[in-house]
C-alpha cells in the first residue's frame, strides 16, 4: 500500500459505521463500503491532495447509495433476512430497546433527511462538510437537519404502543 491508500484505510471504520446506519443492513453496508473503497482506489488520481479526504470518500459513498436506490426502484421488492441476530446487545434492556426504536425511527425518515442527520449527528461533520459531501447548499443541510431532528423527536416520543409499567 502507498501513503494515499493508507490514508483511505484510516477512514474505513467511519465509512462502515455510516453505511450501516444509512442502509440498516450489515451485508448491504459492507457491500457499499467495498464498492466505495474500490471506486476510491480506482480514482485516487482524482483526489486533490490537501483537500478533505473524508468528505471525498463520503461523497463517493453517497453517490453509490443514491445510484443503488435508483436501481432498486426498478427491481421487485425483496424480503431482507434478519442480519442482527449476532449483534451484541447492551446489558441494559431499556438501552437496547431505545437503540432499536432509534434505528426504526431513522429508517422512517426520508432519505434526504436521514443522510444529513447521519452525517452531522453520527459522523460529526460540519454543515459545510455535509453540504460538500452531498453537493447541496449549507442552508439545505440546516433545514433538512432541523426537519429530520424534529421528525425523530416525534417518532421517538410517540407512545402509540401498549402502555407498559415498570416492575422492580
Amino acid at each position: 500500500m502507498n501513503a494515499d491508500t493508507d490514508l483511505i484505510a484510516e477512514h474505513i471504520p467511519r465509512l462502515r459505521r455510516y453505511a450501516r446506519a444509512l442502509v440498516g443492513d450489515r451485508t448491504r453496508a459492507d457491500d457499499l463500503v467495498q464498492d466505495c473503497l474500490t471506486r476510491a482506489c480506482e480514482r485516487l488520481h482524482l483526489w486533490q491532495p490537501g483537500s478533505d479526504l473524508r468528505a471525498w470518500l463520503f461523497t463517493i459513498m453517497h453517490n453509490l447509495h443514491a445510484n443503488d436506490i435508483r436501481r432498486q426502484r426498478s427491481r421487485p421488492d425483496c424480503v431482507p433476512l434478519a442480519d442482527n441476530l449476532d449483534a451484541p446487545l447492551p446489558a441494559d434492556q431499556e438501552d437496547g430497546l431505545t437503540l432499536r426504536d432509534l434505528q426504526t425511527a431513522l429508517a422512517q425518515l426520508p432519505i434526504d433527511q436521514r443522510t444529513v442527520v447521519l452525517l452531522v449527528g453520527l459522523e460529526e461533520m460540519s454543515y459545510a462538510q455535509a453540504a460538500g459531501t452531498l453537493g447541496i447548499p449549507v442552508g439545505t443541510v440546516m433545514s433538512r437537519l432541523a426537519r429530520g431532528r424534529e421528525r425523530l423527536r416525534v417518532l421517538m416520543s410517540d407512545s402509540s404502543g401498549p402502555a407498559l409499567r415498570r416492575v422492580k
